[in-house]
């Protein structure tokens, strides 16, 4: 709807003017908060402001009608009002009343009418008009003349019902009685208190030039381009005079009542009768001009006669449309629904019917449109959902068009950036992560790192990483492995033992800074690299006493008898764990060889009567680390000619064959019980001591 409200001019800053909160129906108290106001031009004068405390309109600056509007008739102040919270847009009409602030003004105080003696009763004589800028019954309403025996006054009526008065021949002339005669126009407007101006006229009595000139019509129209350039013919007005010589040479000249403004703009050739247009026309301005000539010959008391000339202007498409923005809200979050409204825009052309008649559009493949609110004024709204992470940032080509032929364009740009939501949760560069890390690290030692992305902006985007929690081998997983929340790297808190955990796997979280937090998780899998840190421990055959192991060995033996075999265990793994025997020291290596990969000792000839008795050999036992490590046994072997019925040390610590492997279950057992048997005899060492 629409409000329309009335204010005299000439008010004083702070003057009531309406209360606008009660009659648009808005709660007072919410007005401040939802930016009530009045949109306007960039550069216009601000003559009526908005109490944001009680919603009241008042008078901001001294409003005069006569500067805000030139032209009369009613005088129209157009408010836009906007909220917001939800976007409400009203329109305001204000009418400025006139006062009777100005008098009535002549050009001259004093002009001469020359007028013949011959001049017959009942002649006129147009007299200057007074100006008044005031209108309606302020502007100029009559004239009065000063009592005289001669003269009295018509009052005239123009077009566009501004006054002028007429000086009518009531008595006979006679200049040889009385040359001259001085009369006081006064002009009075109609408002209250009336005020009133003056003029004196000296009627000069000429003597008689019995013909005046007359014109071919008392009445002209013609039409005229408003963008017609100065030099233009407007009319070739023709007066004829029948009297010869200087009576009948006729000079044209705009009337004495011809306002200032028709001056201005048009000129009149005194020879020919040319009306020529001097200045620049614009219809927004005026479309009409009245012109008054007259015409009066060269003779001795020549007198004028009078036409008028309507100058009709045709408009023509010489003003561009104008858009403006009243109201932005941007940025636009991303999330807005559809129908969200960004923009009010306002669009003016200055010309007239198809001329001034805006179409107004945005350019193509943008999610926004404009919709109609009021006359000339458009609403930008969205058309669909935004997405920050496609388009950021919306440069929108706003058109402006008119009807005119050819037709005019203004083309606006207005960019409208797109506010991040938390939209998008956290994404791994990949579904999963597979580490290896070599036992023995140094704790605190950087082993992987976890990279995460959001397509979201500013706190959104920001990640922090964690660990989830859980246990490994019944342990927190906080003890083994932590992680630097800002960059995703990712540390060892603890060496690790292939021996002891060979893999596991824990869950990191990548979660973003939005309001709510979105998060996503990863799988990382840690695997242990074996290392060589494990030489080989012999198992068989088990030295008996000292540090050498014994065995019996028949002089009857024939090559390839079996001595017996050397067996170990590596707790490491592959080939670090994968053992080779060799024959490091014997007594006669003709006598004796080691398979290396079973570590079977067997003899390699018969024996001589020369060979001796007892032979001393070292097996050396290597793995396949890099660098290798390695484990030696002594073994003494006896030549006997024949063979007790007794255990060597072979037979005693023989591993079955599923153990012989390099399983580090033995190696376990083995040194389990070896700690057994050294706490056992360290306590009763301990315990004797004590008794003595």
């Amino acid at each position: 709807g629409q409000l329309r409200y009335a204010v005299p001019e000439e008010l004083e800053h702070g003057a009531f003017v309406a209360n606008l909160g009660e009659d648009l129906g808005l709660d007072v108290s919410t007005l401040s908060a939802r930016r009530f106001r009045i949109v306007s031009r960039a550069g216009a004068r601000q003559h009526l402001e908005v109490n944001l405390e009680n919603g009241i309109l008042f008078v901001n600056e001294r409003i005069d009608r006569e500067e805000v509007c030139e032209a009369g008739g009613t005088c129209l102040l157009h408010l836009q009002l906007l909220v917001e919270s939800p976007l409400e847009l009203y329109r305001v009409e204000v009418e400025v009343l006139d006062i009777n602030d100005h008098a009535p003004t002549f050009p001259w105080q004093e002009y001469v009418l020359e007028v013949a003696e011959s001049a017959v009763l009942g002649a006129r004589f147009p007299l200057e008009s007074a100006q008044d800028p005031d209108v309606g019954t302020n502007s100029v309403h009559t004239y009065r003349l000063s009592p005289n025996g001669f003269f009295s006054l018509e009052v005239q009526t123009r077009s566009d019902a501004s006054k002028f008065a007429e000086l009518v021949l009531e008595r006979a002339l006679d200049r040889e009685q009385q040359r001259v005669h001085r009369v006081l126009l006064t002009a009075l407007d109609g408002g209250v208190p009336e005020r009133s101006g003056t003029a004196h006229i000296l009627v000069t009595v000429l003597d008689a030039n019995d013909n005046v000139p007359a014109f071919d019509q008392p009445s002209y129209g013609v039409s005229l381009p408003e963008d017609a350039p100065a030099g233009t013919l407007v009319i070739q007005l023709n007066a004829t005079d029948l009297d010869e010589g200087p009576n009948g040479e006729i000079e044209y000249s705009f009337s004495g009542h011809a306002p200032p403004r028709v001056r201005e703009l048009f000129h009149v050739e005194p020879r020919s009768g040319q009306v020529l247009l001097k200045g620049r026309l614009d219809y927004e301005r005026a479309s009409l001009h009245e012109l008054y000539v007259q015409a009066k010959d060269r003779g001795p008391s020549a007198v004028a006669v009078h036409c008028r000339v309507l100058v009709h202007l045709l408009d023509v498409n010489d003003n561009a449309p104008e858009v403006t923005l009243t109201s932005v809200s941007t940025p636009v979050l991303e999330d807005a629904p559809p129908g969200t409204v960004i923009a009010v825009i306002s669009v003016l052309d200055r010309d007239s019917g198809d001329n001034g008649r805006v179409s107004c559009e945005v350019g193509p493949n943008v999610p926004f449109e404009l919709r109609s609110s009021f006359r000339n004024y458009y609403t930008l709204v969205t058309t669909q959902a935004l997405d920050r992470e496609v388009v950021p940032e919306y440069n929108i080509s706003i058109t402006a068009r008119d009807m005119g032929s050819p037709a005019l364009l203004t083309r606006s740009t207005l960019t409208i950036p797109v506010s991040d939501v938390n939209d998008n949760a956290p994404r791994f560069l990949q579904p999963s992560y597979s580490v290896y890390v070599m036992e023995n690290n140094a704790p605190g030692a950087s082993i992987c790192s976890v990279s995460a992305l959001d397509p979201d902006c500013q706190q959104n985007a920001y990640l922090s990483y964690s660990i989830a929690e859980g246990h490994i081998h019944g342990m927190p997983v906080g003890t083994y492995v932590s992680i630097n929340s800002d960059s995703g790297h990712m540390y060892a808190l603890r060496s690790l033992d292939y021996e002891q955990i060979r893999s596991f796997q824990i869950q990191v979280q990548a979660q973003d800074a939005g309001f709510p937090p979105l998060s996503a998780n990863v799988t990382v899998h840690i695997f242990v690299l074996d290392q060589n840190d494990n030489a080989p421990v012999i198992v068989s055959p088990m030295p008996r006493n000292g540090s050498v192991a014994t065995e019996l060995v028949p002089r009857s033996a024939r090559p390839g008898y079996l001595v017996g075999t050397v067996s170990a265990v590596d707790a490491d793994a592959g080939l670090n764990s994968r053992l080779s025997y060799q024959l490091l020291q014997a007594t006669d290596f003709t006598l004796f060889s080691v398979a290396p990969d079973t570590g079977e000792l067997r003899t390699l000839r018969s024996f001589l009567e020369q060979d001796a008795s007892r032979q001393q050999l070292v097996v050396q036992v290597r793995d396949g680390g890099q660098p290798a490590l390695s484990a030696t046994v002594s073994l003494l072997l006896s030549v006997v000619e024949t063979m007790p019925q007794t255990l060597s040390d072979f037979s005693e610590f023989s591993l079955p064959p599923e153990v012989s492997s390099s399983s580090p279950l033995t190696l376990y057992l083995l040194v389990s019980l070896g700690s057994i048997s050294f706490t056992f005899l360290l306590a009763i060492l301990i315990l004797t001591a004590i008794r003595c």
